[in-house]
Formats: C-alpha cells, sequence, structure tokens
C-alpha cells in the first residue's frame, strides 16, 4: 500500500506538509522510505493486508486507533479501498473530528455474488465512518449514487484525478533526443514505424486479451506495441493464445515494469488503453502530457479525461473490433492524427496540472477545519 503514497501522491505531502504536520502511515517497505526522504514527512509503519484476512485486519485496525490515540491527529486521509475501510473506523472510533477517504476506484462493479455485496457493504461501513467522501472522478461518483453506498455528499475536487499532473515532468522538452533514438534502436523501432503503447498491469481487466487481437489483425508492417506493465498470472490471468501471440511477434514489444514510462511515452505515437474499469487512470494523463492521442475505452475516468475527437478516441469495453478500427483509423487518417495530438497537452494541463489540484485540498482541508 505504501506504493500508493509513492507514485499516486508525489509530491503532494511535501506540499501540505508546508501548511500541516503531516504523517504517512502504511505497510513498510522500500516505497515508504522513499516517501519519507522525498515527501521530508515522517511515517509510521503499520502492516495492512490488501485481501480480507480478518485476524490481520483486526489487529492492524488496533494498532491505528492506538495510534490515532496517540498522535490525536485533526484530519486523517485515506485513498485506498482496505486502508481506507481499517483508517476510517480506527479514526472514528480514536474520535478523529475530520475523516476524508477519496475513492480512486471502485473493485465491486466488475465482481459478481457474494464477493460483490460483501464488498459494497465494506464500502458502506467505510463511508458510514469517514465524515466526507471524495469521488476521484463524476464516473465513480455516479457508481457511489447508483449503488447507493452512502447518502453523503460526494464532492469532485478541481476536476478530478487524487494528485494532478508534473507538468514540467510529463514533458517531451524533458526527453533527451539522443536518449530516444537510443531507445528506437534497442527496441528495434524504425522511423517509419507508428508505435502505440499500453502502461499498466498485463492483466485481463486491462484489455490485454482484446488489445493483443486487435493489433494482431492489423497486420500492418510498419505497426508496433510496446507493453510497459508487470505480468499478473496468479491474479488475473491472460488467455493462453495472447501470452503465445505476445511470446511470438515481434511487432510486440514488452518491457516490463518500468518505474519511469516517459521514455517509452515519448517515442510512442498513440497510447492504447482498452481496460474495462478504472478511477481516474494516471497513464492516460501522462500520455496526454506527453502530447498523445489516446484510445481509450468508455469507463470511469477515461471518458473524463478523454473528448471524443479533440484529444483522443473512446470505444466501448470488451470490443476488439471497436478496438482495432481505432487503431487502424490513428494510423491512417494522418490529419485526424495530428489534430489531436495537438490539442493533447493543452488540454490535460488547462485541467489537471498539479498546482489546480493540490490547492484545491488544501483549501478544502482549511475549509473542513474551521468547522472543528
Amino acid at each position: 500500500m505504501a506504493l500508493s503514497l509513492d507514485y499516486l501522491l508525489k509530491g503532494q505531502l511535501k506540499f501540505l506538509n508546508q501548511h500541516y504536520k503531516v504523517v504517512a502511515v502504511s505497510g513498510f517497505d522500500a516505497h515508504l522510505q522513499t516517501v519519507e526522504k522525498r515527501e521530508q514527512i515522517r511515517i509510521v509503519p503499520v502492516t495492512m493486508q490488501r485481501s480480507i484476512k480478518p485476524f490481520q485486519d483486526i489487529i492492524c485496525l488496533w494498532k491505528l486507533y492506538r495510534l490515532f490515540i496517540k498522535e490525536q491527529p485533526q484530519i486523517v486521509h485515506s485513498i485506498t479501498p482496505k486502508a481506507g475501510l481499517l483508517s476510517m473506523l480506527a479514526a472514528k472510533m480514536a474520535g478523529v473530528p475530520v475523516r476524508i477517504h477519496t475513492f480512486t476506484g471502485l473493485i465491486f462493479p466488475s465482481k459478481n455474488g457474494i464477493l460483490k455485496q460483501l464488498l459494497i457493504l465494506m464500502d458502506k461501513l467505510l463511508c458510514w465512518s469517514a465524515t466526507n467522501i471524495y469521488p476521484e472522478g463524476n464516473g465513480v461518483k455516479n457508481d457511489l449514487i447508483q449503488y447507493r453506498i452512502t447518502a453523503k455528499p460526494l464532492n469532485v475536487l478541481a476536476n478530478g484525478n487524487v494528485n494532478g499532473i508534473d507538468s514540467n515532468y510529463f514533458s517531451l522538452d524533458s526527453m533527451n533526443t539522443k536518449m530516444k533514438e537510443e531507445l528506437k534502436v534497442k527496441l528495434k523501432i524504425k522511423p517509419t514505424d507508428f508505435v502505440f503503447i499500453f502502461v499498466g498491469r498485463l492483466v485481463g481487466d486491462k484489455g490485454i486479451n482484446e488489445l493483443i487481437s486487435a493489433f494482431t489483425n492489423i497486420k500492418a508492417l510498419n505497426a508496433k506495441l510496446i507493453l510497459v506493465g508487470s505480468f499478473e498470472q496468479e491474479l488475473d490471468p491472460l488467455e493462453k493464445s495472447t501470452l503465445t501471440e505476445i511470446e511470438g511477434n515481434h511487432n510486440i514489444i514488452p518491457v516490463g515494469f518500468q518505474s519511469d514510462v516517459r521514455p517509452y511515452l515519448s517515442i510512442s505515437n498513440c497510447l492504447a488503453f482498452p481496460s474495462y474499469r478504472e478511477g481516474f487512470p494516471n497513464v492516460v494523463l501522462q500520455a496526454g502530457a506527453m502530447g498523445l492521442p489516446c484510445i481509450v475505452t468508455d469507463i470511469n475516468g477515461s471518458n473524463e479525461i478523454i473528448i471524443e475527437g479533440v484529444n483522443g478516441k473512446i470505444i466501448p469495453p470488451k470490443n476488439k473490433i471497436a478496438l482495432e478500427n481505432a487503431m487502424l483509423k490513428m494510423m491512417e487518417d494522418v490529419v485526424w492524427c495530428n489534430h489531436l495530438q495537438t490539442n493533447a497537452r493543452n488540454l490535460i494541463l488547462s485541467r489537471y496540472s498539479q498546482e489546480i489540484v493540490w490547492e484545491a485540498i488544501l483549501k478544502e482541508y482549511k475549509r473542513l477545519l474551521n468547522y472543528v
């Protein structure tokens, strides 16, 4: 869970620490150490499990309760589902006056049966424990309303997204021309190639089966597909035919997990992101800030970041034919693709720059503390 603090809230904790005393709480690992050093804040390690494990969860709840009694914070703010449930319950038990949870996405809409009902119950309990609920985008907000998770007000800060985009970091100007050329040579990408890129976990829920099938059907010699991310076969396995195609197709280039995705975005022409569900996908923001048009599915977050025909193309989820057609159009319609590319960066920065998001969070903290 420290991974979320490390990547999702990069820079934000340091900014807020200029106004409040910020303490980061998560399981202890290298990510939490990075957060401590980079954000210049105090950390408190508390082991948390991502999956449902009643005995360990009760121990974690007790440790969080004891921590909040000791620290007596004015605000406890959580951003991930399991940590949110436990920290909101513990904070309520400890009498913390402002208890905030940001829903960065919902798990239950894609589940079925008893598991779905259990996840809904957990989110309802989380919301009952919290004083303030903030969906990361309007899609998440609508799902919370549709499933009647809470009757409390649901406010989307700024235009959505938990941290905004660092416009200086995610910029083509930050990339060295020589480095880009060397990376192209390393990946055997020619100057005439049209490069699609996917960034994320290589799992079924991200639409990888459809993406590989659509790309294979294009059969264009100058088309390349870079896959940035790790396989998770034990959690959400890809189809055997998909794995075989990835391994055998020399135009598909898996590069594994990358802590810095900018070099790969900088040598690409289009982000293909056919995910089944998201909260508010950072990779779409990052790609747009790097000047890439995006092909995304009509799901929460993605359909808020991308405006059809302005900075990208929106297609139905789980539809490989629509995905294939969108990829072909991106390659063949040069004028249209250039139009999307021209709009991409400015549209992202005008709505999702970090300055906008951070100031909105700080303003909300101040507003809530006025009522304490």
